[in-house]
């Protein structure tokens, strides 16, 4: 298992460094760089740039050199924990994401704790219970919560909150006297009271998605011979379901891991305008506009390493909760 263990680790560095040349290439695209853009916003507000004056601003950026040497140069940086400037704050990346990839994570495991909270019971009892009231009314829940976009659903939380419950502010992870203070454990308990709306704004499409896969899997896990066999033994109902049946259910469950990182810090951008939240993905959303290449590159590099992480610990819960996978990985060395 340690040597599948470290194959694993082994192809997701890879796969994180080939994430990291395609995201470099996919952001010059199009057309122009970020001088380009910086140029049209001051000829927008009246200044006239002049060729010289942006051709050393690519000299300064290092924009006038081929791209597979600006890649080289930002790689050799990244290896030293350096992961260059954000030509849009003229600020090194690390300081401009800063806390906000901590509140992002931090938003990201609030979202899937929700989700693995509810989506678990409500997946076995909506497949114990077919057909049932509330199975039909949890697969009515889960169709809305997968056909609701996210930011339709903060956008109608914010306005009942405003018209009806006469919160003046809803959005942020702080109140607005805390926003700007520094850490402390008041901050930290302010922003306790504020994570549950959006983890389960973002939560809610994944939870539907989530319940949905948990039922139909357990579902056709007790239509099995062996939940039959140990029904006719006389075991109790609670053990024949929950022993094998919700184990065997819950491989294609935890592969979602995989996935659910990823997806709701990248789904996350249009929810986090909305909401005004302090995380990374209104950073990307301005980044990709302003064409910053090394402020884009590393949130977009950094969702692969969320991939790649989130994969490797879906793989060990299915091993852990999954025997026969564990036996196939120690006998197949």
């Amino acid at each position: 298992m340690a040597s599948y263990i470290l194959r694993r680790i082994l192809a997701g560095l890879l796969t994180i460094w080939v994430a990291s040349i395609i995201s470099f290439v996919v952001i010059q695209l199009p057309p122009g760089d970020y001088v380009t853009a910086y140029i049209a916003r001051l000829q927008s507000l009246g200044t006239v740039v002049s060729t010289e004056e942006a051709a050393a601003l690519r000299i300064q950026y290092g924009l006038d050199q081929p791209i597979y040497i600006q890649y080289l140069k930002w790689a050799g940086l990244m290896l030293k924990g350096n992961f260059g400037m954000a030509m849009e704050y003229n600020r090194p990346v690390t300081e401009v994401i800063g806390d906000r990839m901590t509140l992002t994570v931090i938003v990201s495991l609030a979202a899937v704790v929700f989700i693995w909270a509810l989506a678990l019971p409500i997946g076995i009892y909506s497949a114990v219970r077919q057909y049932s009231l509330l199975d039909y009314l949890f697969t009515f829940i889960s169709f809305v919560g997968i056909a609701v976009p996210n930011f339709m659903l903060a956008l109608i939380v914010m306005y009942v909150s405003f018209k009806y419950l006469g919160a003046e502010s809803v959005g942020g992870l702080f109140s607005p006297q805390m926003s700007t203070a520094p850490w402390s454990w008041d901050k930290f308990v302010d922003m306790l009271k504020h994570l549950p709306l959006p983890a389960v704004i973002l939560g809610l499409a994944g939870m539907a998605e989530v319940v949905r896969i948990m039922r139909a899997n357990l579902l056709d896990e007790l239509r099995k011979p062996y939940v039959v066999t140990a029904r006719a033994k006389g075991l109790a109902e609670h053990r024949v379901i929950l022993k094998y049946p919700v184990r065997a259910a819950l491989n294609p469950f935890a592969s979602t891991i995989g996935y659910i990182f990823p997806f709701i810090v990248s789904g996350s951008i249009i929810v986090s305008l909305v909401l005004s939240l302090p995380t990374v993905g209104p950073l990307l959303f301005k980044a990709l506009i302003a064409q910053d290449l090394f402020l884009a590159g590393t949130i977009l590099l950094l969702l692969a390493v969320l991939t790649v992480v989130g994969t490797l610990i879906s793989d060990l819960i299915l091993m852990w909760i999954d025997p026969r996978i564990r036996f196939g990985m120690e006998g197949g060395g």
